[in-house]
């Protein structure tokens, strides 16, 4: 309770206003920055499997409401086909170009597209898939609290710890998550 007072007033500081408008100038930059890159991973999709260069899935976001994020495509175009699944460690089915881009993180630049239209963040908890999401809320205590922010592109969690495929993995990166948002600063950020 104490907690989420804390952060409801936090939340209408100037830090937060700070914080969006540096969302805004960084991804417009960095998408400038990465154009002649991305086109040359575009090439490489179509070469390789000439399937669609693109990915689009929902995820949940701030205030658990659905969006759509955008990802360059990775994994064979029928990868899913079972439903949605945790990525893992040698993942079978990554394709080779998807394998560099995920190495590199390439796939998640069209992300700043969701930065620009207010969705995202630069910084803040990762997005879950709503299927994932809704068995990790009922498994992890205080899950939701994750709703609090608007997810980021990249974050606490993803700077401190690897790749997770469990809930225990989840509910770990969900701990960094909690510290970030008790300490949400720009130099945070940084």
């Amino acid at each position: 309770e104490i907690f989420l007072s804390s952060f409801q007033n936090q939340h209408k500081s100037l830090e937060n206003r700070l914080k969006r408008f540096s969302d805004v100038i960084f991804s417009f930059f960095l998408l400038l920055a990465t154009f002649p890159i991305l086109l040359g991973v575009f090439l490489m999709i179509k070469i390789e499997d000439r399937g669609p260069i693109f990915y689009t899935q929902y995820r949940s976001g701030f205030k658990g409401k659905k969006f759509k994020i955008y990802k360059i495509r990775s994994m064979h175009t029928k990868a899913e086909i079972n439903g949605a699944q945790w990525a893992r460690y040698n993942d079978t089915r990554i394709t080779k170009v998807g394998n560099l881009i995920r190495k590199t993180r390439l796939d998640e630049l069209p992300q700043l597209i969701n930065v620009l239209k207010g969705e995202m963040s630069l910084i803040g908890p990762r997005p879950e898939r709503p299927e994932i999401d809704e068995k990790l809320s009922s498994k992890i205590p205080l899950y939701n609290y994750r709703y609090f922010v608007k997810p980021g592109l990249s974050g606490w969690a993803q700077v401190n710890y690897p790749y997770g495929a469990s809930i225990e993995d989840s509910a770990k990166k969900f701990s960094y998550d909690l510290f970030y948002m008790k300490n949400f600063s720009i130099w945070l950020d940084i």
